[in-house]
């Protein structure tokens, strides 16, 4: 059986050393378009590769991904956070868990992840070959033609791992074979706030804000990061993921509503605040910070409802307090524009779920033809969830159901 695998990322190799495990006597080739492979694993997680995510519960690992939730569901029972922790220790790469969940090598180097893919992918005889673009692909009676770069090639099965385009143009090959394609948009990226003064604040973090956007349903919650830029950090990053859609259709350009305080309400800041006046009336404004965030930005925050930090709190007054609440509970900002989440640029978009059989990862419309990885219309937060996604329907499109 000749099996032609398009993509030489982490999904393309994952089918291969899995098509290879289940069917030895396959002739497995690698077809990759550029000169490099596994580019994304190389660069993840800042060159340390976030392998997967310490979540172990199926219902609970869905919800990190924006498109793909109730399909993944089938998939995850085949391929697991579990399963990839296994495989790789199996092949000794130990994984760590860090605090957020996120797992990486102990060698904190993503070439160990490189090292390990390229190992097995030459203990187990596949073939690779590059700059090897696909231009077409023809089913013929139960076969595939692919036409490449500069020859002609046949195979009885094909794995799609090509990953995401940013155009649907980049799909026009899979819509030839009778697929449809969700229109691929950014998914990932950071807020762009050119004329917003918090800027100067670049640098500065917040543990857990409640991050929402006014007139949708979008609202998350974690870190956010302060940038030279505007904002960034996972609160906005999962904003950026499950608003994909609605953000294009708004063109990047909206206002986002802060809740600094994380899940705080009203009532319970009101207490804090009050309860500071109380004991410290003496104390200064700008000295007193009782909840607890970065020094810089509660003094920005002071600044932006124009209370004196010189004064004393017994000082401030009602209108200052219910001003500075409201301000800490419901900060507005105005993005213009996103920026892409360092190089590991991710899309939504692409094949449409419901024509690819989760089980197998076959497509429904053309038999022999199978899929993993970006090129489906699934993508997760950031995390590892998208390295997951990878890992669990490369295993399963490598199994191929003969």
């Amino acid at each position: 059986m000749n099996v032609a695998v398009i993509g030489g990322g982490a999904a393309g190799f994952f089918a291969a050393i899995s098509c290879k495990a289940h069917h030895p006597d396959a002739h497995v080739t690698i077809y990759e378009k550029s000169d490099k492979l596994l580019a994304k694993v190389k660069i993840s997680g800042g060159g340390r590769c976030n392998v997967t995510h310490a979540c172990f519960s199926n219902s609970q690992l869905v919800k990190y991904y924006p498109r793909g939730e109730k399909q993944l569901k089938k998939a995850f029972a085949y391929f697991n956070p579990t399963n990839t922790i296994e495989w790789f220790e199996n092949r000794g790469v130990k994984l760590k868990t860090e605090e957020d969940g996120r797992m990486f090598p102990i060698t904190n180097a993503s070439q160990t992840i490189v090292n390990c893919l390229m190992k097995e992918v030459e203990k187990s005889g596949i073939s690779i070959e590059l700059h090897q673009p696909i231009i077409a692909i023809e089913k013929e009676n139960n076969n595939f033609k692919l036409t490449l770069r500069d020859k002609l090639i046949y195979a009885d099965k094909v794995i799609i791992a090509s990953g995401g385009s940013p155009k649907t143009e980049g799909f026009a090959w899979l819509e030839k074979l009778g697929h449809t394609i969700e229109s691929p948009v950014p998914s990932l990226f950071t807020f762009n706030m050119p004329d917003e003064p918090v800027k100067i604040l670049m640098g500065v973090s917040v543990d857990n804000c409640s991050v929402r956007i006014p007139g949708t349903k979008l609202k998350t919650e974690g870190p956010l990061l302060i940038t030279h830029w505007g904002m960034s950090g996972p609160a906005i990053l999962k904003l950026s993921a499950w608003g994909a859609r609605v953000l294009k259709d708004l063109n990047y350009r909206f206002t986002i509503q802060i809740n600094w305080l994380g899940a705080m309400n009203e009532d319970a800041a009101r207490t804090i605040l009050t309860k500071e006046i109380m004991l410290h009336p003496k104390k200064k404004i700008s000295n007193s910070n009782p909840f607890q965030l970065p020094g810089r930005l509660y003094n920005f925050l002071l600044s932006k409802v124009n209370i004196n930090q010189d004064a004393l709190l017994e000082e401030i007054g009602k209108k200052n307090e219910n001003r500075l609440l409201n301000t800490l509970l419901n900060d507005e900002y105005k993005v213009e524009g996103k920026t892409t989440f360092k190089e590991e640029f991710v899309t939504c978009g692409g094949v449409k779920l419901d024509e690819v059989s989760m089980e197998t990862m076959e497509s429904k419309v053309c038999p022999g033809l199978y899929f993993a990885g970006e090129v489906l219309d699934i993508d997760g937060v950031t995390g590892g969830f998208n390295f997951q996604a990878a890992w669990t329907t490369g295993f399963i499109a490598g199994k191929l159901s003969l």
